[in-house]
């Protein structure tokens, strides 16, 4: 009686283990691989399946997801001997389940050094400003070698960042100091383009009021000398019209033109600035006196004319 007992038990857990071995449910994002006795036949989607116990069993349950790893930190050679310090981060997915199962023995490790030995070889072709400017050119050649190399795996590199690229303490003093450098010689280089452009406009002006008072200077003297030619033809036609009214006997007009002469003349003695004292016949009968004797001799020249003219000998006075 007990041995039929202990036979039922073992027989029910037999069942329950054959039950398990026989249904499998895989869950969402995940791919199980199929083996018989050990060797690869197919691959479980998600879902609900049922395998052949001790005939069939899983071999591999691989993520299908988009995963993400770290790449560890590492010191890496520049172009130009700089040691900087570098680390990233990787984003994959599982195309082909039975190929990152049975392709590669570790996938992640495998992943993470040959991620690691492009590092060193992208960063070890460029020089040191090369490497911390152009991070984007960095990932875009990562990304190509890195893709085409896990490709074999059923694995899809869809996208590595370089975290950050340190280099060392001394090496980012010196940089600083040599950007210092190069701003203050910047800022040198334009304080002595603005005194130099200062310096231009400053002759640039004086050259200008140069030439716009020498161009005043010739317009003045040519005024002035306009004016003068103006005067001495007034002077001429003046002096002309005397000498005509004089010829047809107007003795009148020489009155006029003496008088006028003789008041100018003194008011120009009267404002010398070297004149203290004038003395001068100042009596009214002493000028008309003068301009009567004057006319006078315009009347014995103007009968002189007539004379000559008419044919007889001048009146004797």
């Amino acid at each position: 009686m007990f041995e039929t007992g202990f036979l039922a038990i073992v027989l029910l857990v037999a069942g329950v283990i054959v039950l398990f071995k026989t249904v499998r449910m895989v869950p969402q994002g995940f791919e199980w691989t199929v083996e018989r006795f050990g060797k690869y036949t197919s691959t479980m989607s998600p879902g609900l399946h049922f395998l052949i116990p001790v005939m069939y069993g899983v071999g591999r349950k691989v993520n299908m997801m988009e995963q993400v790893f770290e790449v560890p930190s590492q010191d890496v050679i520049t172009k130009d001997n700089a040691v900087v310090r570098v680390d990233g981060v990787v984003f994959f997915q599982v195309l082909d389940a039975a190929k990152a199962a049975y392709e590669v023995s570790n996938l992640d490790q495998a992943m993470i050094a040959l991620v690691q030995t492009n590092i060193r070889t992208v960063i070890g072709s460029m020089d040191l400003d090369e490497s911390l400017s152009q991070r984007e050119t960095i990932n875009a050649k990562l990304l190509g070698v890195v893709d085409h190399a896990t490709s074999p795996w059923g694995v899809k590199v869809n996208r590595i960042e370089i975290k950050d690229i340190q280099p060392p303490q001394n090496l980012i003093q010196s940089m600083q100091q040599q950007k210092m450098a190069e701003q203050n010689k910047r800022a040198a280089i334009l304080e002595a383009e603005g005194v130099r452009q200062s310096e231009i406009l400053r002759a640039e002006g004086e050259k200008q009021g140069a030439i716009l008072q020498a161009e005043g200077k010739r317009e003045a003297a040519y005024r002035e000398a306009e004016a003068r030619e103006r005067l001495a033809e007034a002077e001429a036609k003046a002096t002309q019209m005397v000498s005509d009214a004089i010829a047809k006997g107007d003795v009148q007009a020489i009155n006029y033109f003496v008088a006028q002469k003789y008041v100018e003349a003194f008011r120009e003695l009267a404002n010398a600035p070297n004149a203290k004292f004038v003395m001068m016949p100042m009596e009214t009968s002493g000028i008309i006196g003068s301009i009567a004797g004057i006319a006078e001799l315009a009347k014995e020249s103007l009968e002189k004319q007539q004379a000559k003219i008419a044919g007889k000998p001048p009146a004797l006075r």
